[in-house]
């Protein structure tokens, strides 16, 4: 009886280990929308360059002249948003396959794959997929203040306290390493120390 119950055990043990692969789904769906992401930014990046050739026009006048270079500013801004939402999905990708399947052998010899995995626990992934998504928010507001019409003073009072939230988020969110202000020293001189020997 008690040999049934511990093999019963085990095979629901190795069952339930093995349930932790249903996060390749979570995997390749990102690296899908990453791709996808990464195509929509490129066609806009070809499309920046039809406004670039329209904007060459010396029979524009400076109405036009101003439409397209708004145009093509809120366009590359939107090509940056693009390549930045692709980014955070492989990084999610990276992660949670690091973090759940298995180590990802190639980037551990990497020095930038090192640098990319360095996600210890879900913790540190949602802090740095937070920033991301911070980053591309600011992208989005100036993307939308680049569009919106301004009017009246009041427009600008409002202009300007958006990006003064825009950069608190910033700064809220920013890594900050909490070390006395000695300690950095000490550590430099033990590097040096350990490079001589």
């Amino acid at each position: 009886m008690n040999r049934r119950t511990n093999l019963l055990e085990q095979a629901f043990e190795r069952a339930l280990w093995a349930s932790r692969l249903v996060m390749l789904i979570a995997v390749v769906g990102s690296v899908l929308l990453a791709f996808g992401s990464f195509y929509l930014a490129i066609i806009d990046a070809i499309s920046v360059f039809a406004i670039f050739k329209d904007y060459a026009d010396p029979s524009l006048g400076v109405q036009d002249y101003t439409k397209l270079r708004n145009d093509a500013v809120t366009t590359i801004v939107r090509v940056i948003d693009g390549f930045l939402i692709g980014a955070i999905l492989l990084l999610f990708a990276f992660a949670v396959y690091d973090l759940f399947v298995s180590k990802i052998n190639p980037a551990r010899r990497s020095e930038s794959g090192q640098s990319l995995l360095a996600v210890g626990s879900l913790d540190d992934l949602k802090e740095k997929v937070a920033r991301l998504v911070i980053v591309v928010l600011v992208i989005e507001f100036f993307q939308l203040a680049l569009k919106l019409p301004y009017e009246q003073a009041q427009d600008l009072l409002y202009l300007a306290a958006g990006i003064l939230f825009v950069s608190g988020a910033v700064y809220l969110t920013a890594p900050r390493r909490l070390e006395a202000p000695g300690s950095n020293e000490g550590s430099n001189q033990q590097d040096e120390t350990q490079r001589n020997s």
